[in-house]
């Protein structure tokens, strides 16, 4: 493991836990040369998802694009990045239970859009102005019709 200060590999491991609902393993680490210390997560690879686009593309899943999504629909809103993390990893996971190599954008979509239902409602908002494309105010006032 490369070291994030000073680019040695040779690190001790002085600590490992399980977390993230035992998908991952959180490991503390302390470098041999300047003897910072620093964390890494060790994650499995699960399945490979591909999603298929509106205009028939296919392109691999991408957390940080969900990621991307979500972080714009809730700038400037009271959520921590922690909420919003776990909010992906929630997302990822109810997209691979679905048993297939293939999932909808808008799949990713409406699930996105039930996340933040239950978050905040000016995000949701946000959100389903890209995804559901609103053309004009009307679209905001059925959208907001619907929240209500």
């Amino acid at each position: 493991m490369k070291c994030p200060f000073c680019g040695n590999t040779d690190s001790q491991v002085l600590e490992s836990r399980i977390v993230n609902d035992e998908t991952a393993i959180r490991r503390r680490r302390e470098c041999f040369k300047c003897k910072k210390r620093f964390t890494t997560q060790e994650k499995i690879k699960e399945n490979f998802l591909w999603v298929i686009k509106k205009d028939g593309r296919r392109e691999p899943f991408d957390k940080e694009k969900v990621k991307k999504g979500i972080t714009r629909a809730v700038e400037k809103r009271p959520i921590s990045m922690d909420l919003i993390n776990e909010v992906v990893d929630d997302i990822e996971r109810e997209m691979l239970k679905k048993e297939t190599e293939e999932i909808s954008s808008k799949a990713v979509g409406r699930a996105v859009l039930n996340k933040l239902r239950k978050i905040d409602k000016v995000a949701w908002l946000r959100f389903a102005s890209v995804y559901l494309e609103f053309e004009d105010l009307k679209d905001f006032g059925k959208a907001i019709e619907k929240l209500s």
